[in-house]
């Protein structure tokens, strides 16, 4: 299985834009979004091309491929205007003997075991950890509002290995989960 994994898209339909690109070169099973699809939220700027609707459209293509999760600045409406399920907040895949689990991250961690996989957003800051009982937590940071001097980016996973990537396709960082 192959994934692109993102998060914080905030609206913005030229960093959308680019990670559907991404995601068809790639040639990807699934594309994974970490929550924070649409609204760009009261703490952050606008972004680049913030275009909500056409996010909507650039996504749909492609929605039939999409897990999501829902972030703190998804609302209801959102739901009614995406072609693809934003209202769970924690979601599961199962892929390749690993467990990997996915959150937007504002909500409390949920139980995790030894080499399982916790993928969350929300920070806007790329995390490649090992937390608690031996979890790997990573989050790919934002593709659109990065903070704290991070990059736009994203995670290709592939046979166990999440690659985190930014836009110029460069390699910033590997993480090597092992099957359960």
């Amino acid at each position: 299985m192959k994934f692109i994994i993102a998060s914080d898209i905030h609206g913005s339909a030229y960093w959308c834009e680019k990670l559907v690109k991404v995601f068809n070169e790639e040639n990807a099973d699934r594309l994974i979004l970490l929550g924070d699809i649409l609204y760009h939220g009261p703490r952050n700027p606008l972004p680049e091309r913030y275009d909500p609707k056409e996010v909507v459209s650039l996504l749909t293509p492609v929605a039939h491929k999409i897990i999501c999760v829902r972030g703190n600045c998804d609302s209801e409406v959102d739901q009614m205007v995406l072609p693809f399920n934003v209202s769970s907040d924690y979601a599961t895949v199962f892929a390749d003997g690993l467990n990997i689990h996915l959150s937007h991250g504002h909500r409390a961690l949920p139980p995790l075991s030894e080499g399982e996989v916790y993928l969350t957003g929300h920070t806007h800051v790329p995390l490649n950890a090992v937390e608690g009982e031996g979890f790997f937590h990573l989050n790919p940071g934002s593709i659109s509002l990065p903070k704290e001097n991070s990059h736009h980016g994203y995670i290709i996973y592939e046979d166990g290995v999440f690659t985190f990537r930014d836009f110029d396709g460069n390699a910033l960082g590997e993480c090597r989960a092992k099957a359960i």
